[in-house]
């Protein structure tokens, strides 16, 4: 699966609103199980490539904090979120200052988290197996198995964080003056 296809399933599936996960892997699970692990790969390299210090300091303002896990939803939910904003949020995390609008922060039940994105291969993967979208051990082995087979393996990142929280103000004054003293979550 092409990174242009990748985005164009996100994309399609933003029109779904609340119903996107859902639709993305019932969307998914129609594909080949090799377009499935593409799409997999598609999405763990965006979730490395948004594994940035610099992002993690943005999220920690908008929430208040932000964990290893809340880290991961952050980037779940940026990513379906589509390539543009993707992109540039990448670029200028200051950027959320401005597109989490009241009226956004209305519309999307998500924002700024979405776990749910981390799981829509494998869950797709499986219902492809068992007829059924319920987690199954044994499918995600072997789900897990099928992507390292074809070259796709992630090793952690580490990260060494350059920012401490007493920074944090400075160095994101549009988030902090909408969020630092009432963050999302």
């Amino acid at each position: 699966m092409t990174s242009n296809l990748f985005w164009k399933l996100i994309n399609d599936s933003k029109q779904q609103g609340a119903e996107q996960v859902e639709w993305l892997t019932k969307e998914l699970a129609m594909k080949t199980s090799e377009e499935i692990i593409h799409f997999e790969a598609e999405f763990k390299n965006k979730m490395e490539q948004s594994y940035t210090s610099s992002l993690w300091g943005a999220a920690y303002v908008l929430m208040g904090g932000c964990s290893d896990d809340g880290f991961d939803y952050f980037r779940g939910w940026l990513i379906s979120r589509g390539e543009e904003v993707f992109n540039e949020v990448l670029k200028n995390p200051e950027f959320l200052a401005e597109y989490l609008s009241e009226e956004y922060l209305e519309e999307d039940e998500f924002a700024p988290q979405m776990e749910e994105m981390l799981y829509i291969a494998s869950s797709a993967y499986t219902y492809q197996k068992t007829g059924a979208f319920d987690y199954n051990d044994e499918i995600d082995t072997e789900f897990i198995n099928e992507l390292e087979a074809q070259g796709h393996t992630y090793e952690p990142i580490d990260m060494e964080l350059d920012w401490k929280e007493e920074d944090l103000e400075e160095r994101y004054p549009l988030l902090w003056d909408r969020f630092g003293e009432d963050p999302l979550t």
